[in-house]
């Protein structure tokens, strides 16, 4: 009996070990205040792809947001908005670019490497972080494998 609480156990730690790795995947929603702030330039992008370093230095330099200033004039918005992406930020290592960029880590690219560019360009998407140009649940934060759309590519788990 105690053998088999002990595989439990272990399996329990590496499916919590699976989702801290992934991050972003056990965010289910966004706060309404997210998706009005960021989610109305683009998708509002999950906030496990970046680690509390990383998302504090996005947060710190809004007024040289990515070529444009996404200042928040709200103090305790803007606060607001820190904290929330504080407290749901990723484990992986800072990405090592100014500013941070998440299809910039090892994490992106890997889960990347098949999508081919054309196919990208086919649906219009001149950036890989226009997210809902292949996950169709993106602005609701679902990414699943059964959300994704890209020409020229099969879903990797169809004939599961």
């Amino acid at each position: 009996m105690k053998s088999l609480v002990f595989i439990i156990g272990m399996l329990l730690s590496l499916a919590s070990l699976t989702s801290l790795a992934e991050g972003f995947r056990a965010q289910a929603t966004y706060p309404a205040v997210y998706k009005s702030e960021c989610g109305s330039c683009h998708d509002p992008f999950p906030p496990g792809l970046l680690n509390k370093s990383d998302w504090g230095r996005v947060m710190q330099n809004l007024d040289r947001h990515y070529g444009t200033d996404a200042s928040i004039e709200n103090a305790k918005t803007a606060a607001t908005l820190a904290n929330w992406l504080e407290q749901n930020a990723g484990h992986r290592a800072d990405t090592g670019t100014n500013p941070p960029r998440f299809t910039a880590t090892h994490w992106f690219k890997r889960e990347h490497r098949e999508v081919p560019p054309e196919g990208l360009k086919k649906l219009g998407i001149n950036t890989p972080t226009y997210c809902t140009g292949c996950h169709l649940g993106a602005a609701q934060g679902r990414y699943g494998e059964n959300e994704i759309r890209v020409p020229g590519q099969t879903r990797r788990h169809e004939d599961d």
